[in-house]
């Protein structure tokens, strides 16, 4: 019989396994506690729920807990963990296959930030971007998505996580949401939704939903301003165009706590122009949001450069002065594959064969 899994349950879940076992309500709230705040690796852990209880729950649950089965370590502090992940065929479908994901660590003075994938591969196939080259090969379940923050060694030092890794959020958003809500929940991992960002392409309806059901910071792939050429850097545009996009935006709040940010991977001789500077001007005029600059690291087969430091800098500078506020993103674990745009567990997926 397979068991289920108690990661990646929300509290009105843990009480009713609770209440179906024949045990009280309030059960579900010790569960909580020792999943979320103690992380126990299993069931008999949870030494204020009685031994016949554990049991019980035992027959029928798991934590669902795995360890990261390789670490790639880079010059600059950055980690690369491989976890084994068991994908789904869509949000409510059963378990299809376990197969890996890469999550990467990146530690920073006082900051250590977690970037997390949410797909085993990526169905959006942007120009630019290794996962897309793999394909789409399966959802992870919310206890799959969690399990990158609650298995890793460097768990109690993380400081944010940015839905960044393989895999479009939006595209499995009621996993994601689902995995937000538990981290940020007071049952839960208690953050705030600001140490917490989410990036997407844009897809219609299932942003509007995302921003309407989290707090959590958001992050557009931007790329260009232009609509054809977008279009060909990244196909999802043809389903929601970038206007479309910065249209919704206008209607939320980001004033505040909640920050809204738009990434763009400077491409020599491609987006870099003044045209295109003039263009993000127009296109983000108003929107309280940043931009954030970010080095090509090359990919096979792709005819796609980066830009020089000198073009980076002079394009940062005319945002900045025209009332964006510009950075130019540090780039992190190149050497080891982690760097923006380079994660894939395709080699991994040929080695299993």
């Amino acid at each position: 019989m397979n068991k289920k899994n108690l990661l990646g349950m929300t509290l009105p879940e843990l009480k009713q396994v609770a209440v179906s076992l024949g045990m009280p309500s309030f059960a579900g709230g010790q569960m909580a506690k020792w999943i979320y705040t103690q992380h126990v690796s299993s069931i008999d852990e949870m030494t204020n729920i009685s031994k016949a209880n554990r049991e019980k729950l035992n027959e029928h649950y798991q934590i669902g807990c795995a360890k990261p089965i390789d670490a790639q370590h880079s010059k600059d502090g950055t980690i690369k963990y491989l976890f084994p992940v068991v994908t789904t065929a869509g949000a409510d479908s059963a378990p299809v296959a376990t197969k890996f994901v890469e999550t990467v660590y990146i530690p920073e003075d006082d900051r250590a930030t977690l970037c997390v994938s949410c797909e085993v591969g990526c169905k959006m196939n942007c120009l630019f971007c290794q996962t897309g080259k793999q394909g789409f090969e399966g959802y992870l379940t919310a206890t799959d998505i969690l399990n990158q923050i609650y298995s890793l060694p460097e768990r109690d030092k993380l400081t944010n996580i940015v839905f960044m890794g393989q895999g479009e959020p939006m595209d499995n958003l009621d996993n994601v949401l689902r995995a937000t809500e538990i981290l940020t929940a007071s049952y839960g991992y208690a953050w705030s939704p600001k140490r917490i960002t989410v990036s997407s392409v844009g897809l219609k309806d299932k942003l509007k939903r995302f921003l309407e059901e989290s707090q959590c910071h958001v992050a557009i792939s931007l790329h260009s301003p232009l609509h054809e050429q977008r279009q060909e850097l990244m196909p999802a545009e043809r389903g929601m165009a970038i206007e479309d996009i910065v249209e919704l935006l206008r209607n939320y709040d980001f004033s505040h706590q909640r920050r809204l940010s738009f990434e763009y991977i400077v491409f020599g001789g491609l987006n870099d122009s003044k045209a295109h500077a003039q263009a993000i001007v127009r296109l983000l005029h108003g929107l309280e949001c940043r931009v954030n600059l970010i080095r090509f690291h090359q990919i096979p087969h792709v005819p796609l450069h980066g830009a020089s430091e000198e073009k980076m800098e002079s394009f940062r500078d005319y945002l900045t002065q025209h009332g964006i506020y510009t950075t130019i993103r540090a780039s992190r674990g190149q050497d080891i594959f982690a760097a923006c745009g380079l994660l894939s567990t395709a080699k991994k997926k040929a080695e299993s064969k």
